[in-house]
């Protein structure tokens, strides 16, 4: 497995394929075979590339983390950083991305329930995922003067993945909507 990837244009190809076929159809279910045909590279390239599914299962789930955070942070720019109006960002971004991004739900957490292992590679980027939106929303509270910032900052993750999961299973209309009211609420 290369240390560093070489990022040709046809491992973008690869890592673009694979990021489509394995948030439309789960990671388990989607062979090497059939990200090579649709990124038009041979299985060659894709293991010259990546040496590995397992790494880019890892490189998928980690590139998903990356455009997450700078889709987020164009809302979070947009209000002042001690205000509470950056927590209703954070639900307004998430919708968006939802609306645009993530109609099957959150990518983190459908890889999670085909990667339950720690000692998986990407089990790393799953978790660390989460525990960084948690730190955000712990760093929101203690801005917004929350008297518990540690508290309200979990009860803000709960909200936020809670809207995630019903979002994406289309369970409850304005998920991230009425989550975000609520976490506001929380800290005025």
């Amino acid at each position: 497995m290369p240390d560093v990837i070489d990022w040709t244009p046809k491992a973008r190809a690869v890592l673009e394929a694979a990021a489509e076929l394995f948030y439309a159809h789960g990671i388990h279910a989607v062979g090497v075979d059939v990200i090579a045909e649709h990124a038009g590279v041979t299985k060659k390239t894709l293991y010259d590339r990546f040496g590995s599914k397992e790494r880019l299962v890892v490189e998928y789930l980690a590139e998903r983390d990356r455009q997450w955070w700078a889709f987020l942070d164009r809302y979070l720019e947009r209000t002042r950083p001690d205000s509470v109006a950056r927590v209703a960002a954070v639900f307004e971004a998430a919708a968006r991305w939802a609306c645009e991004r993530g109609r099957k739900g959150c990518a983190m957490i459908n890889a999670h329930a085909e990667i339950g292992d720690p000692e998986h590679p990407a089990y790393a980027v799953l978790t660390g995922q989460k525990r960084r939106m948690l730190a955000l929303f712990t760093e929101l509270a203690t801005r917004a003067g929350a008297d518990e910032p540690e508290s309200a900052g979990a009860h803000i993750m709960l909200l936020h993945e809670g809207a995630l999961v019903c979002a994406g299973m289309h369970s409850l209309e304005d998920a991230f909507t009425r989550a975000g009211k609520v976490a506001v609420d929380l800290l005025r």
